[in-house]
């Protein structure tokens, strides 16, 4: 008994079993009989490819019991695109609904790559973003706000539909909900600087353009700042800091910031609020050539803020010419 072998649906197809390499195989995979029956029947279909309204009730069937099967979702896609046109139907609307079916699937899968692949495939064929779209984006976050499936889809997103003017103020939401968003900083980064980065050049936002707008530095500085005093251990907006400045050039200018945060360094770090000041002002007294002074906040970060990288803090004294410490 089967749910497709005693369906008159489906009696003109003969499944095709899965070929594990004859009778005794090494390793074989214990599928339920429900899923071997599907799939097999799905090689029948993909063998004659056909692509009917059956064929995106079986795939649909099977994507509810393996939502990580690449080949049952481009097959579903491809379906979904020659049915429009054998139908003369409106592509849009069917894009639309097959979104909204994808909205329940990507809930309940949060961290599935196959499932974004297809939303992405079905919107490279609209012409405008759905009003819905971003809403739903917002309801992803909400479940789990770095979600990186999500966001490389939102990237890609943002420059399919030009949608640069628009996004820095969701994130600073974002920001102001959690500082501690890795995922939301890179974002911003992203919008700021990489519209103008054509992703086929294989060229990084660093290697094109690079045109400094100083006004727009000058707002990111301080708005980092702000930030970064929210909470100083967290790495995410130093790293931010550090880009902004490169693009200028030198890291001086924040210097006496970074100033706030190390304590007294020559009373052992005592104050001392972030390790990532210690590793912002290090780097500033290198570009300065005060090869001692950076050597005491790695010499810190060695001992006492951040021992379990202690080689690595070494391997940068050793790079102004000073010996390694011990723990």
């Amino acid at each position: 008994m089967g749910k497709y072998s005693d369906s008159e649906e489906w009696a003109d197809i003969t499944p095709i079993a899965q070929n594990d390499g004859g009778p005794n195989p090494l390793a074989a995979i214990a599928y339920t009989e429900e899923y071997s029956e599907a799939m097999g029947y799905l090689r029948a279909i993909m063998a004659k490819n056909e692509k009917s309204e059956r064929v995106l009730e079986l795939t649909e069937h099977i994507i509810s019991m393996n939502p990580a099967h690449y080949t049952v979702w481009l097959y579903r896609a491809n379906t979904l695109f020659e049915l429009q046109k054998i139908n003369q139907s409106n592509l849009q609307e069917d894009i639309l609904e097959e979104l909204h079916w994808l909205d329940g699937i990507s809930l309940k899968h949060l961290k599935n790559y196959q499932i974004w692949h297809h939303r992405q495939t079905l919107m490279t064929h609209l012409s405008t973003l759905p009003s819905t779209e971003l809403s739903f984006l917002a309801q992803m976050f909400a479940k789990d706000a770095k979600n990186y499936h999500v966001w490389s889809y939102r990237q890609w997103l943002v420059r399919r539909f030009s949608l640069w003017d628009t996004e820095l103020p969701y994130i600073e939401t974002l920001l102001t909900s959690d500082v501690r968003n890795n995922s939301a900083w890179n974002h911003r980064w992203f919008v700021l600087f990489g519209q103008h980065v054509d992703p086929s050049s294989g060229k990084g936002m660093d290697e094109v353009g690079n045109i400094v707008d100083e006004d727009l530095l000058d707002r990111e500085v301080e708005y980092t700042k702000e930030k970064i005093r929210l909470a100083p251990q967290n790495q995410s907006p130093w790293n931010y800091l550090r880009g902004l400045l490169r693009k200028r050039g030198s890291l001086l200018e924040c210097k006496a910031f970074a100033e706030e945060f190390i304590g007294d360094m020559e009373g052992g770090g005592d104050g001392c609020r972030s390790s990532h000041a210690l590793d912002f002002y290090a780097d500033c007294m290198a570009e300065e050539k005060e090869a001692e002074k950076a050597g005491k906040a790695l010499e810190l970060l060695a001992k006492r803020f951040d021992p379990i990288r202690r080689n690595y803090w070494n391997y940068r004294r050793g790079l102004l010419g000073l010996g390694a410490v011990e723990a």
